[in-house]
């Protein structure tokens, strides 16, 4: 696991140093224009289109995937990929032609404040971003197939061709088609990752293939789970929106400033959670078919503490750092001084979230692998409303910052909550196993004391 970690986090260093270059010169180009305004609002939407289908089915997936594969072999397996496969792109297209149809509809949702032009031109974006929604999901799909296998540092590093392409689209046609060339780069780059994570993963004896193979077992299991993550996965998205909506009614340029602030934290989140992440998934998926509770608690117990060790330092690093690194990241051209002041405030509030959320993963990912995804609507739920109300409150007195700071403030929620029922559940199953497993439970802790 730990090895599997370290492959994530090296290959997410990488493609964040691609994806820092290209902020710098799309910050220089576009500073934080009304264009870059609409381009973000547009570019939120298929993000959260393929969060909510393919990443919720993924997680749905891949516990069964790894289950049908140990007790039934590696062809039974490939069946249940390629009807997910096909379920998943049914209705990624589908949802993506209502949205393309409803997009003037929907978009005022959450950039009501923005001008009749800016407004009408985030539209537009958006339309000819659609594309990325299907490739993009095909691609997360993937990767999560491929980490089951534990293959890792490839997949965590393909990503980087995206950035590749929105810099070199920025550069080189920044300045002749304006905020179009982000959008067609964007696409281009979506387009070449999914082939590179499809070539790897049909060199490890999985197939691309979208064919519908019968409702088994092991799919209604998947469809199952999937639908209190994909709930869960539009509670979480109508946290983003509300979020980008309440940064539209204050002063030109919030919503530039909380993505921008947010690029920083996303870094840690992506190489400490995501890499947990990662390797977790699989790792308990594996314990779990086996019934090897005891060694569940003991994982879950170890990666929450080293988690939290190593999320709390770079916490308190970043929020130190905060001004010194939007200034050295963003400064110049059209972004000035006074912008650095905002999206530095912001940076600290948001980075106050880093441990709560690392650690909050370890037993998400557990409660996942448990195939407990109720209760992670639940949580889902819990944080929507958290974040509405507080955002109400600290917007009026922080502005903008305010709302990095009810993020942060909703993920102590999250720990909580996750942290408490993967702990009972546990709890439940080693006692319900009967003195056998409590027996190896108590050898297991008795070894761990030994071996310190």
């Amino acid at each position: 696991m730990l090895g599997a970690a370290l492959q994530v986090s090296l290959a997410s260093v990488a493609v964040k140093l691609a994806a820092s270059a290209k902020e710098i010169a799309v910050a220089g180009i576009y500073g934080r224009s009304d264009a870059m305004d609409a381009f973000l609002a547009a570019a939120l939407i298929p993000g959260l289109l393929v969060n909510l289908i393919s990443e919720s089915l993924n997680q749905a997936l891949v516990p069964t995937l790894v289950r049908v594969r140990e007790s039934e072999g590696r062809e039974q397996a490939q069946q249940l990929l390629s009807s997910a496969m096909l379920w998943m792109v049914v209705l990624l297209a589908a949802v993506s032609a209502v949205m393309l149809v409803g997009a003037q509809g929907f978009i005022p949702l959450f950039a009501s404040h923005f001008a009749p032009e800016k407004l009408t031109l985030s539209i537009r974006l958006f339309r000819w971003m659609v594309p990325v929604v299907l490739v993009t999901g095909v691609a997360t799909n993937c990767t999560a197939v491929l980490n089951t296998l534990n293959r890792y540092a490839g997949p965590a590093l393909a990503p980087i061709v995206i950035s590749v392409a929105v810099l070199a689209g920025a550069l080189g046609f920044g300045r002749q088609f304006g905020i179009w060339a982000m959008v067609w780069s964007t696409v281009a780059g979506s387009v070449a990752h999914a082939a590179i994570v499809a070539w790897m993963m049909r060199r490890q004896g999985y197939s691309l293939e979208f064919r519908w193979y019968g409702m088994t077992e092991a799919a209604r299991e998947v469809v199952s789970q999937y639908w209190p993550v994909l709930l869960s996965s539009v509670v979480a998205s109508g946290g983003l929106l509300v979020d980008q909506a309440m940064a539209a009614m204050l002063v030109a340029g919030s919503v530039s400033a909380l993505v921008y602030a947010n690029r920083f934290v996303s870094v840690v989140l992506t190489l400490v959670g995501g890499a947990l992440g990662s390797a977790l998934t699989p790792h308990f998926s594996e314990l779990v078919a086996r019934s090897e509770w005891a060694q569940c608690r003991r994982s879950l117990r170890n990666w929450m503490l080293t988690a939290g060790a190593i999320a709390i330092p770079v916490a308190v690093l970043l929020i130190g750092a905060a001004n010194g690194l939007v200034r050295l990241a963003f400064e110049r051209g059209a972004f000035h001084a006074a912008d650095t002041a905002v999206v530095a405030r912001v940076l600290a509030m948001y980075a106050i979230q880093i441990p709560f959320f690392v650690v909050s993963r370890v037993p998400y990912r557990l409660l996942i692998a448990m195939r407990r995804t109720d209760l992670v609507l639940y949580c889902g739920v819990v944080n929507l409303v958290l974040d509405v109300v507080l955002n109400l409150v600290l917007m009026r007195w922080m502005g903008v910052a305010g709302i990095a700071l009810a993020t942060s403030l909703w993920t102590v929620a999250t720990l909580i909550f996750l942290g408490y029922w993967a702990e009972r559940l546990l709890k439940e199953r080693i006692e319900g196993a009967g003195p056998e497993m409590q027996s190896a439970e108590t050898g297991n802790a008795a070894t761990d004391a030994g071996e310190e």
